[in-house]
């Protein structure tokens, strides 16, 4: 059974030692492992991906050892499984993150309704109001983060993250950039619609950017947040459509935004639920269970 843990906090020594021998001593199998030191933060960040050998029912005791571990060291300590819940079959668990455009959420929202995306809501969170009816429109608790100006408060949106118990973090569409912090506490958990094609056009103009080099062909990417912005090893899904020579840049933004982006993000998320891929040494895999 496959285990993620993952730690963050101030940097300082001996800090994956405990973890490492933990798990060790329990008989786990090491298959990923990874560490991080931000000077610049004074952060220290940790991935481990371990094959549990001790059955789901062991996870929240695992859990706890961990945040034993976290409260030890100043540690934030995250134990998470997709198997943990297997007997109860539990949908997973998805966190909607949105600022403007309701689009991709909703596309989220229809297929987990339809059961065409095998998947629970557990709440949608938003820097703006914009998605707010979004969300009471099918019964979703909602959460609005952001200031007049739209700044996140990071902070809280982790809190609700482990509030809500959630597998997976769904960026519809949500235009700010994660914290480094909060891309290591959820790695490999977070799901990013770029509206655009990686690697040619990243950043925050996608559509503006090709339709200046003349491109014909637009498209999106579903890709898993890592912190480096837009990084190109971590593709889900990307997918295009091809316009016209003279068509208008607001008809492409149009036909994207409302059509095309969705759809894409709907195959990427399930491609990730189904268990299809996953995120190992910062590339995207074929997930291969084990146990």
């Amino acid at each position: 059974m496959q285990v993620v843990i993952t730690a963050v906090g101030p940097d300082n020594r001996g800090l994956a030692d405990p973890i490492v021998h933990l798990v060790s001593a329990a008989g786990a199998n090491i298959y990923e492992i990874q560490m991080y030191d931000h000077d610049s933060e004074r952060l220290f960040a940790m991935l481990l991906r371990i094959d549990w050998p001790l059955g789901p029912e062991s996870v929240a005791e695992l859990r706890e050892k961990m945040n034993e571990i976290g409260r030890l060291k100043g540690l934030s300590i995250r134990t998470w499984s997709r198997d943990e819940h297997q007997s109860r079959s539990r949908l997973p668990r998805l966190a909607i993150c949105t600022t403007y455009r309701p689009e991709p959420a909703l596309a989220l929202l229809r297929s987990m309704r339809d059961k065409r995306l095998l998947a629970t809501p557990a709440v949608m969170i938003g820097n703006r109001d914009s998605c707010r009816g979004v969300a009471e429109q099918f019964g979703v608790e909602w959460h609005q983060i952001g200031d007049a100006k739209g700044e996140p408060d990071n902070q809280r949106m982790v809190e609700l993250f482990d509030q809500y118990d959630v597998d997976y973090i769904i960026l519809a569409r949500y235009m700010r950039v994660l914290p480094a912090s909060t891309c290591w506490r959820f790695a490999g958990r977070i799901i990013n619609l770029h509206h655009g094609l990686l690697p040619p056009f990243p950043g925050f103009r996608p559509y503006e950017d090709a339709f200046q080099h003349r491109m014909l062909t637009y498209g999106a990417t579903i890709h898993f947040i890592v912190p480096e912005l837009d990084a190109g090893n971590q593709i889900i899904n990307q997918s295009t459509f091809t316009v016209f020579p003279g068509t208008p840049l607001e008809q492409i933004k149009r036909q994207g935004e409302t059509d095309h982006e969705p759809s894409c993000l709907v195959e990427g998320v399930r491609r990730v639920v189904d268990r299809e891929v996953e995120l190992h040494f910062h590339r995207v895999v074929r997930h291969v269970p084990h146990g």
